[in-house]
């Protein structure tokens, strides 16, 4: 007998994504229970069938009676099949969301909701720098899938992500904790919501194998570091430590995503083209490429560096005109926060993925990158100093300020991101409509002057339609404005939370070295370390200071440049828009016969 379901909320389908119309109350037969992604196909009274988010519907018993019991929703059978609940719960809210007036356009309706970093207690955040990563896994709602999370067309069951490492990459995969997390989603279909934010570096870095083996004490206590080939200076400038910067820069443009497919056509990804601006020429690559880099660019970067998160995963409708347009933009801004910093653009295992010239040149890069043992704290061992060493005092000092400047920072980018997106809000719904209602007031106002038969009045008349239809622009206008400057905002305070969701775990890992150097000194009484071993283990605590002040100088730069740009866009913007809204409002005015 053929499943029933009771729908329990009016859902407005859209058109071209092959969703079907339902409201309260009805009644409809349920053809495939488990479409994925937190949507099932149904078939109306009338014949037409379609998708329904599975949260809007309730299963009937098998007798067909419409009873309400605990426990016989659709959502609660497709977890029993293994499907994402925190999946099905944000594609539901992504279909509510997109049927209300201009919330659909809001990219940003996940980010205020998600943490970034592990700010949330001001003493445990930064001496236990697992806190921060032990959030990855949580699911918190994907703001790929709110924003866009209709599928174009349905396809059948899912049959996992797009993308899965190929079988022609015959590289051994890296063992870490991503890869890991994403083969325990049921089905390998709801990756997606596997990362809980791209706001931030939600990985407890101990997790990788860089981390695991090389730790704070290997690093402070070795004997003797062995003399890397790479170096990475850290010279003394006009505004203290800092990275040395290349004589020439680079940036990478993103460009031209296409549609591919292996298997015969069964499964498809999209590809983009990386031009790198010192090389003009270009490589391709998949946002599965873009992962791996990212990956390991965590995995040895780390500790010192904030590497923020790419733009999340999406299974259903991945291949849509606008996801793909926002994904593109979002990986460009962050291949050029990477190509900015001076030690990851001139890293091996960055240049390898922008230079590569053939298949065998990738693979052999890729091994060599996943077999790199300077990674995690012991990425300080490459770090040379060009100054004094500092104290104890100085270290933690330096380190107590930068946590208290990226708490006090993040705290001030959520609020932004939180007001911006209300603002968002009310300009693409309810702002434009009190416009269009005064608009049509006044019209309504005008026909009924015209009724009255009077010869005098046309003139009046006629002003005051056209006042209307000047407000009917007006709204158009505010509905559209947040595109042309609110969303730069609203994108660079995106990307600061990602940096700034980073700090909690690295300041996590100098507290926890300045804490060893501290107990040092009952290791020197117990004679488990030697006093030149202490003398060692301050110098490289000194060390991982200066390049944590090197960030900092570098972050600040970027930091400064960043704000006095986005922010001066957004009031040349607002005020060509109020110009724009001025000149109408007068040549309304103007129609007014003067009496």
């Amino acid at each position: 007998m053929a499943t029933k379901a009771r729908v329990m909320y009016d859902f407005a389908a859209e058109p071209g994504n092959n969703e079907l119309t339902v409201n309260e109350g009805e009644i409809i037969t349920i053809t495939n229970p488990d479409v994925g992604g937190g949507w099932l196909e149904g078939r109306n009274i009338k014949g037409e069938r379609g998708l329904v988010p599975t949260d809007y519907v309730e299963i009937l018993p098998s007798d067909g009676k419409d009873q309400f019991s605990c426990g016989n929703s659709v959502a609660d059978q497709a977890f029993l099949d293994s499907l994402s609940a925190s999946t099905a719960q944000a594609s539901s809210s992504a279909a509510s969301n997109n049927h209300q007036v201009g919330s659909g356009n809001d990219p940003w309706s996940a980010w205020s909701a998600s943490k970034s970093g592990n700010w949330e207690s001001s003493e445990g955040w930064g001496a236990q720098p697992e806190g921060a990563g032990a959030q990855r896994s949580t699911n918190t709602p994907n703001n790929w899938d709110t924003a866009f999370g209709h599928p174009q067309a349905y396809q059948g069951p899912a049959t996992g992500d797009d993308d899965d490492w190929d079988e022609d990459w015959d590289g051994p995969k890296s063992s870490s904790y991503f890869k890991d997390s994403e083969s325990a989603d049921a089905g390998g279909s709801q990756r997606g919501n596997s990362r809980a934010s791209s706001s931030s570096m939600k990985i407890p870095l101990n997790k990788f194998p860089g981390f695991a083996k090389p730790g704070t004490e290997q690093y402070l206590l070795a004997k003797q570091l062995a003399k890397p080939k790479e170096k990475i200076p850290i010279i003394v400038g006009d505004y203290g430590p800092m990275w040395v910067y290349p004589t020439s820069t680079f940036d990478c443009v993103v460009a031209d995503p296409r549609k591919g497919s292996k298997m015969y056509g069964l499964k498809s990804y999209i590809e983009y083209q990386l031009t790198p601006t010192n090389t003009n020429r270009s490589v391709n690559h998949r946002y599965k490429h873009f992962d791996w880099l990212y990956e390991r660019l965590l995995v040895k970067f780390g500790s010192a560096i904030p590497i923020p998160s790419l733009p999340d995963k999406q299974v259903t409708g991945r291949f849509e005109e606008e996801f793909i347009k926002m994904r593109m933009e979002r990986l460009q801004a962050w291949m050029t926060r990477m190509c900015r910093h001076p030690v990851i653009s001139e890293s091996e295992v960055f240049q390898q993925f922008l230079n590569f010239r053939d298949e065998k040149e990738w693979k052999t890069g890729k091994r060599k990158a996943e077999k790199d043992e300077l990674a995690g704290v012991m990425i300080f061992s490459t770090m040379e100093p060009e100054a004094p060493d500092l104290d104890l005092v100085e270290i933690e000092q330096k380190c107590e300020a930068v946590g208290k400047f990226t708490k006090a920072m993040d705290d001030g980018v959520k609020e932004l991101l939180t007001v911006g997106q209300e603002h968002w809000k009310r300009c693409t719904g309810p702002l434009p409509k009190e416009y269009q209602k005064i608009g049509k007031a006044l019209q309504s106002l005008a026909t009924v002057f015209s009724s009255s038969g009077y010869q005098g009045e046309t003139d009046l008349n006629d002003a005051i339609t056209e006042a209307g239809k000047t407000y009917e622009e007006i709204a158009s206008l505010v509905a559209e404005q947040p595109k042309k400057d609110l969303h730069f905002l609203m994108e660079c305070n995106h990307e600061y939370k990602g940096f700034l969701g980073c700090f909690p775990d690295i300041i996590g890992t100098h507290k926890g070295a300045i804490e060893k150097v501290k107990e040092s000194d009952k290791l020197v009484a117990t004679s488990k370390i030697t006093p030149q071993d202490k003398q060692n283990m301050v110098k490289r605590v000194s060390t991982m200071s200066y390049a944590l002040q090197a960030e900092m100088n570098h972050f600040h730069s970027n930091r400064i440049y960043d704000y006095n740009s986005v922010i001066r866009l957004y009031l040349e913007q607002q005020v060509q828009f109020y110009e724009t809204i001025a000149e109408k409002l007068r040549q309304a005015l103007s129609r007014f016969p003067v009496m």
